[in-house]
């Protein structure tokens, strides 16, 4: 039976946490957009099931007297991945909106003039790529944050498993 305190504070915690993921996330993105020949941003971007691992800890350790179940840290992930991807898609959509003025699009053309030796190499036409790079440079930015909100979402549904098994606890630490 589904305590329906338990899960508001479950969805409590998962907000704030998600808003750190969030705010992780803005910053990598940042990084890879501003200065894309350092790999911080990237790296960042990796921490990911790290930082949600970590709150998922303090959740269980300050919420929950140090004991949760693999159900009930499996949906604090997800929760905290979908409210980061919420988050993180209004940022993308106010980017792609009033701050961008053609960056990801010369960023996405020097890439494909800079990889077009490995991609001829793996037998994709440059033809190909100049038109998935027409594609996604004419999506509007809703759409384009509404596909990296699914993305996230899709990859946190994925990252929540193991995040859940390696931060449950049956037994109290001494």
């Amino acid at each position: 039976m589904i305590d329906a305190t338990a899960l508001v504070q479950l969805k409590a915690f998962a907000r704030q946490d998600g808003a750190i993921l969030a705010l992780a996330w803005t910053a990598s993105f940042a990084l890879i957009v501003y200065s894309p020949q350092y790999s911080l941003g990237n790296l960042l971007a990796l921490a990911t099931p790290f930082i949600v691992g970590w709150r998922l800890s303090r959740f269980r350790d300050y919420a929950l007297g140090g004991l949760i179940s693999f159900r009930r840290g499996f949906a604090f992930s997800c929760y905290t991945f979908f409210y980061a991807s919420l988050a993180f898609a209004l940022v993308q959509y106010l980017y792609f909106t009033f701050l961008d003025n053609g960056r990801m699009e010369d960023m996405l053309d020097n890439t494909i003039r800079v990889m077009t030796p490995v991609y001829k190499e793996q037998g994709i036409s440059p033809k190909e790529l100049n038109a998935a790079a027409e594609v996604l440079t004419s999506l509007s930015p809703i759409y384009i944050a509404i596909t990296f909100m699914m993305q996230n979402l899709f990859i946190g549904l994925l990252l929540s498993l193991p995040v859940a098994l390696l931060g449950r606890r049956s037994k109290p630490r001494l």
